[in-house]
C-alpha cells in the first residue's frame, strides 16, 4: 500500500487575511467552485502537528473523494432583510460615486493555540449584506454608466478533491457545512464569488478605493497603495450614520431581543436561591442559556453585579457572592440570530424586598429614568433625556445633603457625576453602542427622529470606600435601563415587559419565585 504524505500548505490566507482559514493558501476551489471561480484543485491540506495519522494512503484519499450525495439546496427564498440590505448598498453607492467600496466581514481570531473565539462578522458587513460568513468581503465596484455592481466574496463549499473537507481544521466535517456560492446568491440577493480570488482582484483594481479597516489584514494589504486613512475614515463614519435610523425589520429584531431578554431576567429571578449558594456566575450562566436558546449569543459581556460590585460600571468578572439583603445589578442583553442586541438593566433585591435606604436610592433612579424617557420624542435634542435624568438625580443628592445646592450650581459644575458617573444612554442596534463612529453633530448633538433606538439608563453608585457619604450608603449601586424607540408621536419602550417601579419589582419577583 502506497502512502501519500500530506504536504504543508501555507498558514496564512493571502486572499482573505485569515490564519488557517478553509482552503487557506491552497489555491483550491471549493466543492463545485472550480467552474465558478475558474480555479483548479490545488495543494493537499496541512494536517495538525503531532496528529496520530501522519499520512493519507492513496486508497483512503480515493475513498474519501467519492460516494457523497448531492446536497445542493435549490429554489431558496431570500433572507427577510434582503430588500433592506439592497437599499442600504444603494445609499452607499449614491454617497461614493465612481469609487470602489470594500467591506470585509473579518476573520477568525485565535483564543489559544489552535482554538478560536466564536466568529462574529463585522457590523458594517452584516448591515449591508445580512450575511455572517467569516472571511467574506463585500465589494461595490463602480460602473461606467453610474452606480455600482455589488459582489459578495465568500468561501464556497469545502473541496473534496484535495481533502480539505475532512483534513483541514475549518473543513466542513470539522465545523459544519457552508453555503455554496449559488445558494448564497439566492439567499443574499447578490452575485457571489470565491473569496480566495478577492485579494488578487482588488490588487488589479484601478481608481479610488475605500475599505473598512480593522477586520481583514489580508484585504487591507492588497489595497495598501490604493487607500488613505482619511478616505477610509469617511466611509466608516458614513456607514455608522447609515444605522442611526432603524427600518421596520431592525425594529422588529430589537423587539425580539428585548422580549428574549425579559425572559432571561425572569429565569434569573427564579434561580436566585441557587446563585446565593454559588456565585454571580450562576446568574451569568442562567441568562446565557436563554441567549443561546432564543438568539445567537449575549450582545455583550453580562454584568451580574451583586452587593458592592454593583458600583463597578462594567463588572463582568461575575465571580462574587450573592447575598440576601444586597442588591443585584443585572445588565444583560440577548443578541438575535440576525445580531441585533438588547441592552437592559434591572437592579433587584436579592431576597425580594428593598430596604428603606435601597428603596430611596432606587426610587430616585426610577424617577430620573422616567424624566429621561419622557424627554425622548421626535424633534427633541438628543441631549435632552440625559439632562432631564441628571437634573432629577442632582435634586435628590442635594435633598439628601450629599451635595450643597443650589441644583443649578451642581449641574453647571457637574458635581453629581461623582455618583452618577456615566452618560444616560446611547444608540442601540447591531452594536450595543451602535453608530459609535458617527459625527458628533449627527449623534449627541442631533435632533431625535422616528426610527432611532436608544437606551435610557441613569444610575447612582456609592463606592464602598467613599467617605463623603454616610456609611449606610456605601456599596450600593443602582441602574435602571430600557431600550426606547423614537416614534412619530413620542416613544415606545421596547423592554417594557420588565417592571421598573420598586413595588412592581417586588411583586414581580414574588410571583416568579412562587411559580
Amino acid at each position: 500500500m502506497r502512502r501519500q504524505q500530506v504536504a504543508e500548505a501555507e498558514d496564512t490566507q493571502d486572499t482573505a487575511g485569515a490564519a488557517a482559514a478553509p482552503g487557506a493558501g491552497t489555491g483550491a476551489a471549493g466543492d463545485g467552485a472550480a467552474g465558478e471561480a475558474g480555479k483548479p484543485a490545488g495543494k493537499p491540506i496541512k494536517q495538525r502537528k503531532n496528529g496520530l495519522y501522519p499520512a493519507v494512503s492513496d486508497e483512503l484519499a480515493a475513498v474519501m473523494k467519492s460516494g457523497w450525495a448531492d446536497t445542493e439546496r435549490r429554489g431558496l427564498d431570500p433572507i427577510p432583510q434582503a430588500d433592506r440590505t439592497a437599499a442600504r448598498r444603494a445609499a452607499v453607492s449614491a454617497r461614493f460615486p465612481g469609487e470602489r467600496i470594500v467591506v470585509p466581514a473579518g476573520n477568525l481570531r485565535t483564543r489559544s493555540n489552535d482554538t478560536d473565539y466564536p466568529f462574529r462578522a463585522s457590523t458594517e458587513y452584516v448591515h449591508l449584506t445580512g450575511d455572517q460568513t467569516q472571511d467574506a468581503v463585500l465589494v461595490l465596484e463602480p460602473l461606467a454608466e453610474g452606480g455600482h455592481a455589488a459582489t459578495a466574496y465568500l468561501l464556497p463549499r469545502s473541496d473534496r478533491e484535495n481533502g480539505e473537507f475532512w483534513l483541514h481544521g475549518q473543513g466542513e466535517l470539522w465545523v459544519g457545512r457552508r453555503n455554496s456560492l449559488t445558494e448564497a446568491e439566492q439567499l443574499l440577493g447578490l452575485p457571489c464569488k470565491d473569496v480566495r480570488t478577492a485579494a488578487d482582484d482588488l490588487r488589479e483594481a484601478t481608481g479610488p478605493v475605500r475599505v473598512v479597516r480593522g477586520h481583514d489584514a489580508g484585504i487591507e494589504a492588497a489595497l495598501h497603495d490604493k487607500t488613505t486613512a482619511e478616505r477610509d475614515e469617511e466611509l466608516k463614519v458614513f456607514l455608522s450614520e447609515l444605522r442611526l435610523i432603524k427600518d421596520e425589520f431592525e425594529i422588529g429584531e430589537l423587539q425580539k431581543a428585548c422580549d428574549s431578554t425579559a425572559r432571561g431576567f425572569e429565569d434569573v429571578v427564579r434561580v436566585l436561591d441557587r446563585a446565593q449558594a454559588t456565585s454571580e456566575r450562576y446568574i451569568e450562566g442562567t441568562f446565557f442559556l436563554r441567549a443561546r436558546v432564543e438568539g445567537n449569543d449575549v450582545g455583550y459581556g453580562s454584568i451580574c453585579a451583586s452587593g458592592p460590585h454593583a458600583t463597578t460600571l462594567h463588572w463582568v468578572r461575575n465571580d462574587g457572592p450573592v447575598n440576601a439583603g444586597d442588591l443585584l445589578l443585572l445588565d444583560a442583553g440577548v443578541e438575535t440570530t440576525t445580531l441585533y442586541t438588547a441592552d437592559v438593566t434591572r437592579t433587584l433585591p436579592v431576597d425580594g424586598t428593598f430596604t428603606p435606604l435601597q428603596r430611596r436610592i432606587y426610587d430616585a433612579v426610577y424617577d430620573a429614568q422616567q424624566a429621561g424617557i419622557a424627554a425622548v420624542k421626535p424633534g427633541a435634542a438628543y441631549r435632552d433625556f440625559h439632562e432631564a435624568a441628571q437634573r432629577v438625580l442632582a435634586e435628590r443628592l442635594v435633598e439628601w445633603g450629599l451635595l450643597e445646592g443650589p441644583v443649578e450650581r451642581v449641574l453647571e459644575l457637574a458635581l453629581q457625576r461623582r455618583w452618577t458617573l456615566h452618560g444616560t444612554g446611547h444608540m442601540l442596534g447591531l452594536d450595543v453602542h451602535d453608530c459609535a463612529h458617527a459625527r458628533t453633530e449627527t449623534y449627541v448633538d442631533c435632533t431625535l427622529e422616528p426610527g432611532m433606538v436608544l437606551t435610557v439608563e441613569p444610575g447612582l453608585y456609592f463606592q464602598a470606600d467613599d467617605l463623603t457619604v454616610p456609611a449606610e450608603y456605601r456599596g450600593i449601586g443602582v441602574r435602571i435601563e430600557d431600550d426606547i424607540l423614537v416614534t412619530e408621536s413620542g416613544n415606545r419602550n421596547l423592554s417594557a415587559a420588565l417592571p421598573r417601579r420598586s413595588d412592581e419589582v417586588e411583586a414581580w419577583m414574588a410571583g416568579l419565585k412562587e411559580s
